[in-house]
Formats: structure tokens, C-alpha cells, sequence
């Protein structure tokens, strides 16, 4: 098997949600399998080459109005590295900058890299709470997270949800749906943090990166922790 190489975007900026536990939870279900893997931290000004996996987080709008910018030097790299197959994971304010825009009640609209055919627009209440999401990318259909965002998501094109809303309010409180993916680019609002609550999600994306079948490892306590939450009141 190759050496799977990960990149962290910007986490300096975008890291208040736990998300340095998505990155953990990959490395260590590497380390598990004996996969060897590097890590590398994309930061401002940073180059960025090319990845199996790359990961974004969420932050505040000022942090996420300096990485949006800082994005945009990458726009071109990051579609080519979408279509070559790399595998994509945005989460929360990550998740709004793989899109086209994001358009705040003032001020000009934020832009995304448009690895996804979605847009997100500023919405009057925020969306804070629990959410269980039926999926059918992995087996138990079930994803489990946290939402806390204001920003309303809409999807277009061939760009598809993670999933369906079965307890909380998703992409936009609206239509039922939760995330996206496009190609091997995924996108959620679920964190604190979302993969170490959905391991077989984790997997699936370290399948898709590798383009092996994973070994099977004892998730007892992680199965555990994710069948707690299914349907955990709003």
C-alpha cells in the first residue's frame, strides 16, 4: 500500500469545532492498519501540493475571511486535485468555502473555490443542536453530529446531500438534506468532531483515498458512542 499523504488546511485559522479530531481519528485508523501516512499543515502562504486527503475545518468569520482569500491562490490546484480523485473534507465553515459563495446579510459575497455546486447565503436564526443523518454511502445508514451555523446551504447540479435529516435542521432547515458530496469532495455542518463519532465514515473516506479495502478493526467503544446520539433529542 503507498504512503497515504493527508494535508490539514489552514488549522491555525479554522479549528474551533474539535477539529483536530477528524485529522486524529484518520491517523490513528492508519496506525491501526499499519498504514503509513504523512501529515502535512497547509497555513497561510504555504504551497500546497498534491494530497490523498485534504481536510478543512471551521472557524470564525474573521479567520474564515482571511482562508477564503488565501483560497482563492489555490482555486485552479484544488479542482485539478478534485478531478484527479482526491478525497475532500469541509466541515462547517470549510464546508461553505468548497462552494461558489457564501453571502453574509452585508457586505460582498465571500468566495468559495467551487469544488462543490452549492451556495450558502446568511440566515436569520441559528442552527444549533444535535443531527442524526440517514446516508447511503456507508453501512449503518446513520451519521451523527453537531450543528451550529447561521448560514443557509443550497445544493444545484450533480452535486448530491450526505444525507437526509432525521433530527435537526442540516444544510438549510428546508429541505431535509445535509451536506454534500460532488466526485470524492464531501461536505457537512456535523462536528465536535464528526469522523471520531462516525468511524465507518472515516473509513469509507481512507478507502476512497487508498483504493483498498480496509481491514476491519474493533470499534466497540466508538460504535458505542455513535449509537448513543442516533436520534439524541434536538
Amino acid at each position: 500500500m503507498k504512503i497515504l499523504k493527508i494535508a490539514h488546511l489552514y488549522p491555525k485559522l479554522l479549528n474551533i469545532y474539535g477539529d483536530g479530531g477528524n485529522i486524529l481519528t484518520l491517523i490513528r485508523r492508519c496506525e491501526w492498519r499499519g498504514i503509513s501516512y504523512i501529515l502535512d499543515e497547509i497555513n497561510v502562504g504555504d504551497k500546497i501540493g498534491e494530497h490523498d486527503i485534504y481536510f478543512i475545518g471551521g472557524g470564525q468569520d474573521t479567520q474564515q475571511i482571511e482562508v477564503a482569500y488565501e483560497l482563492q491562490k489555490h482555486k485552479d490546484f484544488l479542482r485539478q486535485e478534485r478531478d484527479r480523485m482526491s478525497v475532500f473534507l469541509g466541515i462547517c465553515g470549510g464546508y461553505q468555502l468548497m462552494g461558489h459563495y457564501y453571502k453574509p446579510h452585508e457586505g460582498d459575497k465571500l468566495p468559495g473555490i467551487s469544488l462543490l455546486d452549492a451556495y450558502t447565503v446568511a440566515g436569520n436564526n441559528r442552527f444549533i443542536g444535535n443531527v442524526t443523518v440517514k446516508t447511503k454511502f456507508v453501512t449503518p445508514e446513520t451519521l451523527v453530529g453537531f450543528e451550529n451555523h447561521s448560514g443557509l446551504t443550497y445544493l444545484q447540479g450533480e452535486t448530491v446531500p450526505l444525507g437526509e435529516v432525521i433530527t435537526g435542521n442540516g444544510n438549510n432547515g428546508k429541505d431535509k438534506t445535509e451536506g454534500a458530496r460532488y466526485k470524492n469532495v464531501f461536505g457537512t455542518y456535523m462536528h465536535g468532531s464528526f469522523l471520531p463519532k462516525n468511524p465507518r465514515f472515516a473509513d469509507y473516506l481512507l478507502e476512497l483515498a487508498t483504493g483498498e479495502k480496509l481491514s476491519k478493526l474493533d470499534d466497540l467503544i466508538e460504535d458505542t458512542a455513535h449509537n448513543a446520539l442516533i436520534n439524541k433529542s434536538y
